[in-house]
């Protein structure tokens, strides 16, 4: 083997572990309000993507602290707020939202993540849609 491969090798096994795929990506959300007369498409980011994961064998053995699994969430993230336009009057035509600004490989917190994948597709528009670029 050659030194090089065998250098590959060792830099791959001792950082692969730490490397991961989770990033900021970009993502439309889908908002209406009953009351108004669009549906708004706001170009945000969200973090996304591959963390490393370990399945342990003994999991009658460990605590359930050490059986959860790192998923891809926010490090840092700002709020925006948007308006949903053509909703009258007595309406609050204001929708605030997250952007992530840098993304790491964590426990998942229910306070501001959505920590189940959902098979269905629930983000789209029934009502006009407007753009809103942030």
């Amino acid at each position: 083997m050659s030194p090089f491969f065998v250098m590959s090798l060792l830099f791959g096994l001792t950082f692969g572990q730490t490397a991961s795929l989770c990033a900021p990506s970009e993502y439309i959300i889908h908002v209406e309000k009953r009351e108004c007369a669009y549906c708004l498409a706001i170009n945000t980011t969200i973090c996304a993507g591959f963390c490393m994961t370990r399945d342990s064998n003994g999991k009658k053995l460990l605590l359930k602290s050490a059986l959860s699994q790192n998923v891809c969430t926010y490090k840092e993230m700002l709020y925006q707020t948007a308006l949903i336009p053509g909703c009258p009057h007595h309406t609050i035509p204001y929708y605030s939202y997250p952007v992530a600004v840098s993304c790491k490989c964590g426990k998942c917190n229910t306070d501001y993540s959505d920590c189940v994948h959902e098979k269905v597709r629930t983000n789209y528009c029934t009502k006009p849609q407007k753009l809103c670029n942030m």
